[in-house]
């Protein structure tokens, strides 16, 4: 049976279909350019009006109002100009041609220039000998290997500085120990750059190590009201990345939002006593002396310093009981310090025994700042007498309950001087000034995640805060206002936030008489609070047996202990 041919149409029909749509593309190109202004017009219009749909529902219900009469007002206005509906017509035509317009997007990298990927190849090969081991099948880091797989992101500045990078890092690697990341910190920092400082992110889920450059923290911060509540002091300030909150500070004329390093105090505070560590000029005492100017706006303060004399501008302040700065002074202040924390504990013991809330003036905050106490165990070994951080146990111990707070400064030089009530319970620690790795660990009891400054200014460290995280610190400019080489700002700043004078009870003036100019109202007390205390000292002699904190039944080392010489007598309200 003989075949037929196949239909003409059908055996040509491929060849008249590829033809069809060969021209149908090049009719459909030709009218996309003589349309294109058009379509370009019609984008434009489309965008305009999604613009003006979000624009219309982001205004509030009682705006929609005068909105409306606004628009129909400039209508009618261009309706009545001469040509006003044709130069109308022409400027949206405009407008809607701009806004549908084609963006070309930037041409995009492929990837670092020859000097960044020279500086990104170095650092890869100086990383093979901790990221490499003899064993490993398919090594991630090798001499002469793909550093591309070993970095998957990195950033460069404008000086080809690397600003951020992003590196992977074999399992096997021991990110768990200190050392071995400490070492890799080290290496990273001295291949990257000197004169920065460095934050390291180890994320040993995924094996990644990220490596950012922190801005150096702001140093022209001057001591000022700080926005905060009773209880919380400010030590400093730090990353907006570590914190959560952020203050309002005033620089002249600027405002600017800045986080805290907020240490928290009071009855139900984790952390109540406060131990800083530092070199000779590395803010310690104005660290100290910012503490005093925040504690005396809602409680009791005393100074005890180790002979520095750079507290006098709060002597016979408000709310500042004693400023203390040779051993006899001390010893009595302290052993006042050390009975009152005992009769507030009694005092509130009672109250709650019988029901009734704690008195008013065992809720009153007294803070105990001692800046150099070194310098009295010394002293005090060479005279034969206490030492005054002996005294602290029971403040240390019970301060907390009876709302007392010790700050307690020295110097790396002096650390072995300190006791081991001290040591035990001051669980906020503060590192100011160049310090080494073992002094970090030793006092912070962990190391910062940053690279430490080349230049360390004055005030500049590490704060942490019982088991928190190391924070980076920069303390507030508070100097003493009565140095000579201190700024006329800083001094400025500084004395007004001192409170005002206090008048003795016997240097008061008679009826009738002008007050002196310096008796002013008590600075931020309560007045249905405690009032401040006067300390009537007396010396201190050999012969006096030391205070013991420990219980002891009464008359058991043969006589009954002897008044104590440092009265508390109340100041009677005027």
């Amino acid at each position: 049976m003989a075949r037929r041919p196949l239909p003409r149409i059908l055996s040509t029909g491929s060849a008249q279909i590829a033809r069809g749509r060969e021209l149908a593309r090049t009719a459909a190109d030709s009218a996309t350019d003589v349309l294109h202004p058009l379509i370009s017009i019609t984008r434009g219009l489309r965008r305009l009006a999604a613009a003006g749909r979000r624009k219309w529902a982001d205004t509030p219900q009682d705006r929609r109002g005068p909105l409306l009469f606004l628009a129909a007002s400039v209508v009618l206005v261009v309706a009545l100009m001469p040509y006003g509906p044709l130069l109308a017509v022409i400027t949206l035509m405009a407008a809607a041609a701009w806004q549908g317009r084609e963006q070309r997007r930037p041409a995009e990298t492929d990837g670092p220039d020859e000097s960044q990927s020279q500086r990104l190849r170095s650092l890869y090969e100086a990383l093979v000998p901790y990221f490499s081991l003899a064993g490993d099948p398919s090594p991630l880091y090798a001499h002469g290997g793909e550093w591309e797989k070993a970095f998957p992101a990195y950033e460069f500045d404008g000086s080809g500085r690397i600003t951020h990078l992003v590196i992977r890092y074999p399992a096997y690697f021991t990110d768990g120990e200190i050392d071995s990341r400490t070492r890799i910190e080290q290496l990273l920092h001295a291949k990257s750059g000197r004169g920065r400082e460095y934050h390291f992110a180890w994320d040993e889920e995924s094996n990644r190590l990220t490596v950012t450059v922190l801005p150096p923290l702001p140093t022209d911060i001057a001591a000022q009201r700080f926005v905060t509540a009773p209880g919380e002091t400010v030590l400093g300030f730090t990353d907006p990345t570590q914190v959560r909150r952020t203050l309002p500070l005033t620089h002249g004329e600027e405002r600017r939002d800045v986080p805290p390093v907020v240490w928290r105090t009071g009855v139900r505070s984790t952390e109540p006593h406060l131990l800083v560590m530092g070199q000779p000029g590395s803010g310690t005492t104005s660290l100290l002396r910012c503490i005093a100017l925040q504690a005396v706006q809602h409680g009791d303060v005393v100074i005890i310093e180790g002979g520095t004399g750079e507290y006098a501008c709060l002597t016979g302040r408000e709310g500042v009981l004693a400023v203390e700065c040779g051993l006899a002074g001390a010893l009595a202040t302290l052993e006042w310090a050390a009975h009152e924390t005992e009769r507030r504990l009694i005092a509130a013991n009672r109250a709650r025994q019988a029901g009734h809330p704690p008195p008013e003036d065992t809720r009153r905050p007294l803070w105990i700042l001692l800046d150099r106490p070194s310098a009295f165990a010394h002293l005090a070994a060479a005279d034969g007498r206490t030492d005054p951080q002996s005294l602290l146990q029971g403040p240390l111990r019970h301060g907390r309950a009876a709302n007392v707070t010790v700050v307690v400064a020295d110097q790396f030089d002096n650390a072995e001087a300190l006791s081991d009530a001290v040591r035990q319970h001051t669980r906020a620690r503060v590192v100011l000034g160049p310090a080494t790795a073992e002094q970090l660990a030793g006092v912070l009891g962990a190391l910062p995640v940053t690279t430490p400054a080349v230049d360390v200014p004055p005030g500049r460290g590490y704060a942490r805060l019982g088991a928190g995280m190391v924070h980076r610190l920069q303390v507030p400019s508070t100097p003493d206002p009565y140095d000579e080489e201190t700024s006329d700002a800083d001094r400025e700043a500084v004395l007004a936030l001192l409170p005002p004078r206090t008048t003795p009870a016997d240097a008061r003036p008679a009826e009738g008489e002008p007050a002196d100019a310096d008796a002013a109202e008590p600075f931020g007390a309560d007045p249905h609070g405690a009032r401040p205390v006067v300390l009537e000292k007396e010396p201190v002699t050999t012969e006096r047996a030391p205070v013991d904190m420990t219980k002891q039944p009464a008359g058991q080392d043969g006589a009954e202990a002897e008044p104590v010489s440092a009265k508390a007598v109340p100041a009677e309200a005027p």
